[in-house]
């Protein structure tokens, strides 16, 4: 799915979180384009505690960005070192079309920067679409918009969450 999209665009960077489920995602693709993917520590997935992930768990970390439990990143902390990964990555790549790999936490941190009413319904919604392909357009460093253009639905492992939210 990743390939057939992005096969008939300019693609001129990838960058990716150095976890394997991410760079799994998109190496076909760089492969494809004969390009490095630079991995960037900054765009690995929330480090998770001790009270693991549940419904009610996702909503109080959403209520409350800087909550986090014992051993565990807050939405705050995730968005701070993911935006400024991709504050860098666009200071780099002024003008160029990038491909990011990373995980659901940590995009969904990045969107909410640029759109505060991101919360964690949207989390939700996104969070069993793997792969999810999300464009960002930005001039410069100026966000202008994002558009959807697909994904692929996949059930979510995590602990009682999927019948309460279905």
């Amino acid at each position: 799915m990743v390939l057939d999209f992005f096969k008939d665009k300019k693609i001129d960077e990838f960058y990716c979180s150095p976890y394997r489920r991410s760079i799994d995602t998109i190496k076909k693709t760089a492969a494809f384009f004969n390009k490095e993917i630079r991995l960037d520590e900054r765009l690995r997935e929330r480090k998770k505690g001790a009270d693991g992930n549940h419904y009610g768990m996702y909503q109080k970390r959403w209520a409350d960005h800087d909550y986090h439990e014992e051993n565990g990143e807050s939405i705050a902390m995730v968005q701070k070192r993911n935006i400024e990964a991709l504050k860098e990555i666009l200071e780099n790549n002024s003008g160029k079309n990038i491909v990011i790999g990373t995980h659901g936490t940590a995009l969904s941190s990045m969107i909410n920067y640029y759109k505060p009413e991101f919360g964690c319904e949207d989390f939700l919604r996104i969070i069993d679409w793997m792969p999810y392909i999300l464009e960002m357009d930005f001039d410069r460093q100026q966000f202008i918009s994002t558009t959807e253009h697909g994904h692929i639905e996949k059930e979510f492992k995590g602990a009682d969450r999927a019948d309460k939210v279905r």
